[in-house]
């Protein structure tokens, strides 16, 4: 009886054994894009720990920015997902490649309070206190209050750097609203990191400052930017979609338009579907950032100077009122012993 007990435990104990790893492959190699901003690390580096130690996926990140990384996705389907696809750079062809099957909008709302336009910093106010209540149409008749390091006798406005979507939003609507004639300069900061530089630099010193940023980010949070409001109504889909968030010389004629109202997405590919499952695909459809838990992720990234990997264990160590909700009761487990 004794012996007979012992190869029933260990036949169980194989059995238990061979399901966990076929319940292990049943999710095979992922690629991810880690695009080059702060709550996009973030929120890479957290699906990569929360589908390999939960899931059993194998992910690797991969670097991205708005559109090469849509355009390889479309193209080529590869990445097999972008956490943080801000979709209205690439609304047409989005929902044409959903339409057809190649791209699978998995998450609409990924992040919660999300805004993108133009602000300015509360040094401008405090330099220009009328400014508090004017719109961006006023503004623009006041180049004189921004004076671009390089040429002061023109305003500086700080665009985005290439290869993200809104530097050819900001350069359409530049010349929507005649900016070059009325005195202004357009800069491109060059990156990520510029873009933050004018920012700090200004705000730090209490210089003018008008320029491209987005909410929810530490930047918005840390230095009290304010939104400005354009002044004029949103001038319909088809101007910002098929002539603003085109190249100039797909965009004759861009009329005066307010920002549109931002929209993110986390897609993926069919493949992901295909290799990631049902339980990686159901976890992506729940994972939802509140806007104010990632501004203060993206605060805690910007003091210590934290990569995105970092920045992922210290949300999930801090946040698993947040995080235990996306997940299931065994992965939640696993994800909580791998900490």
């Amino acid at each position: 009886m004794k012996i007979k007990k012992l190869i029933l435990t260990l036949l169980v104990s194989l059995g238990i054994a061979s399901f966990g790893s076929i319940a292990n492959a049943a999710c095979g190699k992922l690629v991810i894009a880690e695009q080059n901003w702060a709550s996009a690390e973030l929120m890479a580096n957290v699906d990569k720990f929360i589908l390999e130690e939960g899931y059993g996926c194998e992910v690797e990140l991969i670097p991205g920015s708005t559109m090469p990384t849509f355009t390889s996705m479309n193209d080529k389907g590869a990445p097999d997902m972008n956490p943080e696809q801000w979709a209205n750079a690439v609304y047409t062809p989005l929902l044409k490649a959903v339409d057809e099957g190649r791209l699978v909008q998995a998450n609409k709302t990924p992040i919660t309070g999300l805004g993108e336009g133009w602000w300015i910093t509360p040094g401008t106010i405090k330099n220009h206190p009328e400014i508090a209540n004017m719109t961006a149409l006023e503004i623009l008749e006041h180049p004189e209050w921004f004076p671009d390091k390089e040429d002061p006798s023109k305003g500086a406005f700080v665009g985005c750097p290439a290869g993200w979507g809104c530097q050819i939003a900001n350069a359409n609507l530049f010349r929507a609203y005649d900016m070059e004639a009325k005195g202004w300069k357009l800069v491109d900061p060059g990156s990520a990191a510029g873009l933050d530089g004018t920012i700090s630099k200004a705000a730090d010193s209490g210089d003018s400052w008008i320029g491209y940023y987005w909410s929810p980010t530490s930047m918005v949070g840390k230095y009290g930017l304010k939104a400005v409001n354009f002044g004029v109504d949103f001038a319909g889909r088809d101007n910002w979609d098929n002539c603003i968030m085109l190249p100039d010389e797909q965009c004759a004629s861009p009329k005066k338009t307010s920002w549109t109202k931002s929209e993110v997405n986390s897609i993926i590919t069919s493949g992901f579907v295909e290799k990631g499952g049902k339980d990686a695909v159901a976890y992506v459809e729940k994972r939802t950032y509140p806007g104010d838990i990632m501004n203060s992720m993206l605060v805690y990234m910007s003091d210590n100077q934290a990569k995105g990997s970092d920045a992922a264990i210290e949300f999930l160590k801090s946040h698993e009122d947040v995080w235990g909700s996306w997940v299931s009761s065994s992965a939640k487990a696993k994800i909580k012993s791998a900490l």
